[in-house]
């Protein structure tokens, strides 16, 4: 019988956190900064005779996702010196955290958490294909979180899942962009398999710069061990990087231990008493949260609409979607049909009229409110509009803005509900289609459909289908 191998997984997690100036120093903390070494000064670039001074902003922003992710915060914590010489490291030394961080435990989607503390960044190397390298000193020294788990995950699909939702929850906290194509957030995966009950031989993957390198590296990663071990191999503990074309990893450094890097408490910097520090209490940090990713999720839920889990995801996870639609859903007076309609239209409807438009920007509704969209799903209920109404006047408003009521009625898209204009229509129907009224009469009863679509065509989309439907079943008895 062949052996069963079991994946185990701990992830570290970079997050640049998003305050006014870098870690311990004034220098503009810039993600965006295009020109190399503008944002520099003499304590960033590491030299003799500074002082370092401890970013307050950056250790709120911290403790906050701690709370919010159910940590202990600590009431004592100092900032430690980690040694290692490299080009991007201006110091030849980190300032980190080690033996007390600002925040221990917690739980995100079901993975606990091991501690989450505050660092500077490194310098950003870039290396030409003439076989030369440049540093931009501009990242370093800006405000960097790290989050450790606990070595609980067994596949990737959960590994990227924990990724996604600390990067939600870093934006709706306000700490953090955690975009990972710029670099704003970087995941390293601890990975080792095993066939007995006892952790395998840790390899540490680095330069996972998306959800989906997340995924597919962690998955190469397993099955390369796993096929090392059968074929008679021995994992050695390393560090591995990701290549992005070839979706292979490849051995970079063996690891070190943190013994390598000498770490030791920072002279320069003074030791914290969180606890005496008025504005990190927790009862004050708690009064900063927002409403949380899964907060929201279970708000959603408890709308009691109709919402699929998948439409829920939608919303939660772009913060401009949500708050656009809670605006709309804030303008219909409780009304379920109509909270419904504004998700349906949001999600189906200008999904795909700005099919063109990055759907994370905040430009993304053109020129409609939420106010609009609310008034034009009452216009849907009180039978104002038909469906193609409603996809005609939200077109218009998505370019021009305006009034929806104005809108329709100026385009002719309000439906037409009078009797006497509407049965004219109908007997023109029903003289040009004797052979779908023949077979309505002889029982096939979805011929009544089709007659009530060439009502629908007959005026232009403004015909009530419900009225329609009623007049030609009536017209039709009496012939």
């Amino acid at each position: 019988m062949e052996k069963e191998f079991k994946a185990t997984i701990g992830l570290e997690i970079h997050a640049e956190l998003t305050t006014k100036t870098k870690m311990f120093c004034g220098c503009e903390n810039n993600p965006d900064e295009k020109n190399p070494n503008t944002h520099i000064c003499p304590i960033c670039m590491g030299h003799p005779g500074t002082l370092p001074v401890i970013n307050k902003k950056a250790v709120e922003h911290v403790l906050r996702v701690g709370l919010a992710s159910g940590g202990k915060l600590a009431d004592f914590t100092e900032f430690d010196r980690k040694n290692y010489f490299y080009p991007d490291i201006p110091k030849a030394y980190q300032i980190s955290q080690y033996k007390y961080p600002l925040v221990s435990g917690g739980n995100i989607k079901g993975v606990e958490i091991t501690r989450i503390h505050l660092e500077e960044d490194t310098a950003r190397s870039s290396h030409n294909n003439d076989g030369r390298s440049h540093i931009d000193y501009n990242r370093a020294g800006v405000p960097l979180m790290e989050l450790v788990t606990e070595p609980v995950i067994h596949n990737a699909s959960d590994a990227s899942g924990f990724a996604k939702e600390l990067q939600l929850l870093l934006q709706y906290l306000g700490a953090g962009h955690a975009n990972l194509e710029k670099g704003e957030m970087r995941v390293e995966a601890n990975i080792s398999v095993s066939d007995i009950e006892k952790f395998g031989t840790k390899v540490e993957v680095k330069n996972l710069n998306s959800f989906k390198a997340v995924e597919k590296a962690i998955e190469f990663e397993i099955e390369r061990q796993i096929s090392l071990i059968k074929s008679g191999g021995k994992v050695i503990q390393e560090t591995r990087g990701w290549n992005e074309e070839k979706e292979i990893t490849f051995s970079q450094r063996v690891k070190e231990d943190s013994h390598d890097y000498r770490y030791f408490p920072d002279p320069d910097l003074p030791k914290l008493k969180i606890g005496e520090i008025e504005e990190f209490s927790i009862d004050n940090l708690r009064k900063t949260l927002p409403e949380l990713p899964n907060e929201r999720r279970m708000r959603y839920e408890n709308l009691d609409i109709g919402l699929s889990s998948d439409d829920i995801e939608i919303f939660v996870s772009r913060k401009s979607w949500a708050n656009f639609f809670d605006q709309a859903i804030n303008n219909v007076d409780s009304n379920k049909e109509r909270m419904k309609l504004v998700a349906n239209m949001m999600i189906s409807e200008l999904a795909v009229i700005g099919k063109d438009i990055d759907i994370e920007s905040e430009q993304f509704f053109g020129k409609i409110t939420p106010e609009a969209i609310a008034d034009i799903s009452k216009m849907k209920t009180e039978n104002v509009l038909s469906s193609r109404g409603v996809k005609d006047t939200l077109k218009i408003l998505f370019s021009i803005g305006g009034n929806p009521k104005d809108i329709a009625e100026k385009n002719g898209f309000i439906q037409k509900s009078d009797l006497g204009e509407l049965t004219l229509i109908v007997k023109n129907i029903l003289n040009e289609n004797s052979k779908a009224v023949d077979e309505f009469k002889a029982g096939k009863l979805q011929s009544i459909q089709f007659l009530v679509g060439q009502g629908m065509k007959a005026t232009k989309g403004s015909g009530n289908p419900a009225i329609l439907k009623e007049l030609i079943e009536k017209e039709i008895k009496n012939l």
